[in-house]
């Protein structure tokens, strides 16, 4: 090997600058571990818990916590960001897609334009989303141009308004507003991301990921760590419409409240049509009498329990009036939307100099306030108010006079000139202003020191420390542009993060141990080389990961171990070659050195099509199954390095000091060299079998189908842990209710206290109303099977050390399901297409692309059939979902592997004996194969054995699917590739002109 003092300088610099990058993750987890423990020593309360530990590690931020071989000293914060970044379903935490609404953007830019047309092609466009692929603009282009008639966008009711002034007039064809609303709405989206993304920045979790989806007004947010969902969607979708607003006083509108009670009962009265005459004639002046009661008592405060009579007399449901300032009236807090209904319905009874006020709630003192404030503010013909948040230039958290929690502003000078004006008559009215936030009134002071100069202000109220922070944040970020909805987000507890992360080390240790023992044990010292090789390779991995910043994920993991199966490939394609020159009787310096050279062409031709298809895999991917291919891609680049580089020199070096190397024990030497299989004999009956186990497959696909996750149907999955084994049957029985969810699928996942759950209850409603709604109901159906006393809030939380209750949730819309469908399509499809030019470039005849695709369409097949056949009682889930498509990318890409070896040993044969016949040559070129065929794939079962019984039961169906895939992968590269090529060359003479073909390239590349 040339050059071996470059490669040792460069293996040594690239082990050192790994162990430099890991050093910070061990320090984090060290420091992390102690901040926990420092948390459960004060509190026991699991929420005092993490808020303690989040304070400690705050605490630490600009502190020097790790000091680096005493050359360089390391904030935590410094610590934090060098670290690797653990995924969601290794840490916990939160994700979601967030999709921006871009019809929103064009009712802005049309200025909310009521033209019926306009309107109609909006609604048309949202239709046509739920089968299409397209952007909502190219949707609402379609429907536009299809219902338009003599309408243009540059029409003066639609684009044509003084909004978009200088950009669109009324000559301007559809082509030309078109290209300008492509613009605007990509600036509006563009502008939404920036929002999000300095909202994130403020939010206060290690290494946040967010990213814009292509042009679909997608937002991709990933919150590792991230424990209060809650926070997180107020956070995401606060669209943040600051206003402020003058104010009605009590006395100013509590007779308006009273005439429209007595509306009210009136209405009551008239009809009531049960009662006698004369009953409803007592009845009515009792009525009016005790009416007239009601409402003298309501300066004082109205027990929330009335009586059925009182609440007859009190339709409006006046819980008390205000005390002279900016509150006309105290409600119930579950009243409110019918409140508002009422009162909006008789604004006929307001005063002409009143007749545009605005009703607002105020926001409770806390959220689980009973009562809730009614606010009147000054509102006009436009409902615009005087001063909008659009003037704040900067928010920050502060404490008002009474040292709660506030917000303090900052107005740029226009604002500040209206606010001096606004203060200068609130304080000459003795008046009050508004704070409005998203349409609640925070706060409404007086002023009391005269007009406020400057543009400083400040929201005060009911706040906890963390809803000032985020406030201040979310003013500061600016509001977005148009309303935000989370179309499809992934939950999982911390809990459930550390059983991954406990079961991933588990399983991942003992299947490296066999490998490194069988290793051993099959070559020998050599084994023992590629062993080192192999750590080597997995520190590297992890080095590489660290420094780039990249998450790593369950599925991350899994493409880590399935690295390690590439990785002894390549040493075993190696030691197989050096093994046969040693059997030519070459000696074995020599032996070595061309066994190096002749296994290279087939080491590179096998990764780099398992690295097509994990590119393929990254290009289309989301997520933790980026997060897959990431590994994958990583792991094939370090296994070639240190299985072409490090093993070399390590034999090399052993080699140069006079050691000798068999390749082989005393057990193994000599074992499976002179084996002489038929395969081609036999391929007729591997036909026969092949086109059994398709045909039962397709006609289950066609009967029993598959198990379609939410992924690719839409709806809600929450995985649900339980103190004791619980009935799938029963549990079914009671969310199946009409009252409930009327339609759910429950299924046991790993032990028989834990169900994951999956409903399209409310599937179409992606608002956060409808998830708390959702989740509420389950809760409430589940109650009975839960253990006695359990909160809503431990429910969701995780109740006990056992962390009974709700571990993980996801939701995917129908819109996004559809999408990743398509996705999916199209990623197995490229990734064929792509394989097929890949092999035909490199073995340049059709017969070898085509056997390798036929080998790829039976093996998809039948992965396919045999989960469509198992999937009803296998033991666990085998839904198909974006990590199923990752598993079926993966076969392709280890299928591809294998017949790739085999088609490069067969190119060589052609080329070596060139008198013998066709068929003889293939067979030969088989049974050369075998001994690396068999051990690659032993080792690699071996490692997806170990994850599939003792790793996390999420990733069950996943790596059943890959196991399944090695299994016929193995078969058809022997049964199925090598004869479908065979029979489609030895027709006519394509067989001699592949030889000659073989021989010539060869020559010239010579």
């Amino acid at each position: 090997m040339q050059n071996k003092g470059l490669v040792k300088l460069f293996a040594l610099l690239f082990g050192l600058v790994s162990i430099y990058q890991l050093s910070f993750t061990f320090k984090a987890n060290e420091i992390e571990k102690e901040a926990k423990q420092f948390a459960q020593s004060k509190f026991t309360d699991n929420n005092d818990i993490n808020a303690a530990e989040l304070r400690y590690l705050d605490s630490l931020n600009n502190k020097d916590v790790y000091n680096f071989l005493g050359v360089k000293q390391f904030t935590y914060s410094d610590v934090k960001d060098n670290a690797m970044n653990l995924g969601l379903d290794l840490k916990g935490g939160i994700n979601a897609i967030i999709q921006i609404s871009v019809k929103d953007i064009l009712k802005g830019l049309a200025n909310n334009s009521k033209d019926p047309i306009f309107n109609q092609a909006l609604e048309k466009a949202e239709e046509l989303q739920k089968d299409s692929q397209d952007s909502y603009l190219e949707s609402f282009y379609a429907a536009f141009d299809e219902i338009k008639g003599e309408t243009k966008l540059a029409s003066p009711d639609i684009f044509a308004n003084r909004l978009l002034e200088g950009e669109v007039d009324f000559s301007n064809s559809d082509d030309e507003v078109k290209a300008v609303l492509n613009r605007k709405v990509d600036e509006s989206i563009e502008s939404a991301f920036e929002v999000l993304r300095n909202r994130i920045d403020g939010f206060g979790v290690t290494s946040p990921n967010i990213q814009r989806l292509g042009n679909s007004g997608r937002i991709l947010i990933e919150l590792p760590g991230a424990r209060d969902k809650q926070r997180v969607v107020d956070i995401i979708t606060k669209t943040a419409q600051l206003q402020f607003w003058e104010t009605y006083q009590t006395q100013d509108l509590a007779g308006y409240l009273f005439q429209v009670n007595q509306r009210l009962v009136e209405a009551q009265k008239a009809n009531d049509n049960t009662s006698e005459t004369t009953e409803e004639s007592d009845e009515a002046t009792e009525e009016v009498d005790t009416t007239s009661s009601v409402i003298d008592d309501l300066t004082g405060q109205i027990e929330s329990d009335s009586t059925s009579v009182q609440e007859n007399l009190n339709p409006l449901g006046i819980q008390s009036l205000g005390q002279g300032g900016p509150v006309i009236g105290v409600f119930l807090a579950k009243d409110k939307d019918e409140v508002l209904k009422k009162l909006n319905a008789n604004r006929d009874l307001l005063p002409a100099e009143q007749r545009y006020a605005r009703f607002a709630w105020g926001k409770p003192a806390d959220k689980d306030s009973e009562y809730v404030d009614l606010y009147a503010l000054k509102s006009n013909r436009d409902d615009e108010p005087e001063l909008s948040g659009a003037v704040i230039t900067d928010a920050r958290q502060d404490y008002d006079q009474l040292n709660r929690p506030a917000v303090s502003m900052q107005m740029n000078a226009k604002g500040a000139k209206v606010w001096e004006a606004m203060t200068k008559v609130a304080y000459e009215t003795r008046g009050n202003i508004a704070i409005v936030l998203d349409n609640i009134v925070y706060s409404a002071p007086g002023v009391s020191t005269g007009p406020i100069s400057g543009g400083n202000s400040q929201i005060s109220g009911s706040f906890t420390l963390e809803e000032a922070t985020d406030l201040a944040n979310v003013l500061r970020a600016g509001k977005l542009p148009a309303s935000a909805e989370i179309v499809q987000a992934d939950e999982v507890g911390p809990s459930l993060g550390q059983e991954a992360i406990d079961s991933g080390i588990i399983s991942f240790g003992l299947a490296l141990l066999f490998v490194l023992l069988w290793m051993i044990f099959y070559y020998g010292k050599a084994g023992g080389f590629a062993d080192v090789a192999l750590l080597f390779n997995i520190l590297l991995i992890f080095g590489v990961l660290s420094g780039l910043g990249a998450v790593l994920t369950l599925p991350g993991i899994a493409g880590i171990v399935l690295t390690i199966g590439i990785s002894v490939d390549a040493n075993v394609l190696i030691f197989e070659r050096i093994r046969e020159e040693l059997a030519k009787g070459k000696d074995q310096k020599l032996s070595i050195k061309d066994g190096f050279a002749n296994a290279l062409s087939s080491i590179l031709d096998a990764n780099i099509t398992t690295g097509l298809t994990a590119l393929i895999l990254f290009v289309f991917g989301t997520g933790p199954i980026k997060g897959f291919a990431t590994t994958l891609i990583i792991g094939i680049l370090t296994s070639l390095f240190t299985a072409i580089f490090i093993t070399r020199l390590l034999i090399d070096w052993y080699v140069g000091r006079g050691g000798k190397l068999d390749f082989s024990t005393a057990l193994t030497k000599g074992f499976l060299q002179n084996v002489n299989v038929n395969f081609l004999g036999k391929r007729k009956i591997a036909y026969v079998i092949s086109g059994i186990l398709i045909t039962a497959g397709v006609a289950s696909l066609f009967t029993n189908k598959l198990d379609q996750g939410i992924d690719f149907v839409g709806g809600r999955t929450y995985q649900v842990r339980f103190a004791q084994a619980v009935s799938t049957e029963e549990v079914a029985k009671t969310l199946n209710d009409p009252a409930v969810f009327g339609s759910a699928e429950v299924k046991t996942i790993g032990s028989d206290n834990q169900l994951k759950i999956s409903t399209k209850y409310l599937v179409e409603d992606n608002s956060v109303e409808a998830d708390e709604k959702v989740q509420s109901k389950l809760y409430e159906a589940l109650r009975t099977y839960l253990p006695d006393g359990i909160t809503y809030q431990e429910f969701l939380d995780g109740s006990g050390d056992e962390k009974i209750g709700k571990m993980l949730s996801s939701k995917v819309s129908p819109t996004i399901a559809d999408d990743i469908k398509k996705s999916s399509f199209w990623a197995i499809l490229g990734s064929l297409v792509v394989v097929f030019l890949y092999i035909l470039i490199r073995f340049k005849r059709w017969q070898f692309s085509l056997g390798a695709v036929a080998a790829v369409f039976h093996d998809v097949l039948i992965v396919l059939g045999i989960f469509s056949l198992t999937w009803k009682f296998m033991p666990f889930s085998m839904e198909i979902d974006q990590a199923f498509i990752a598993a079926i990318l993966t076969v392709i890409g280890y299928s591809l592997n294998d017949t790739v070896v085999v088609f490069d040993r067969i190119r060589e044969y052609l080329n070596e004996h060139t008198t013998w016949e066709f068929g003889r040559t293939i067979n030969a070129s088989l049974n050369s194969t075998l001994s690396r065929t068999l051990n690659t794939s032993l080792t690699t079962l071996v490692v997806l054995l170990a994850m599939f019984f003792l790793g996390a039961d999420s990733l069950k169906g996943f790596l059943f699917a890959l196991i399944v895939g090695v299994l016929v992968g193995t078969y058809s590269s022997l049964f199925i590739a090598t004869p479908v090529m065979y029979d489609t060359a030895k027709k006519g003479d394509a067989a001699e002109s592949l030889k000659k073909k073989v021989k010539v390239e060869d020559e010239e590349e010579a």
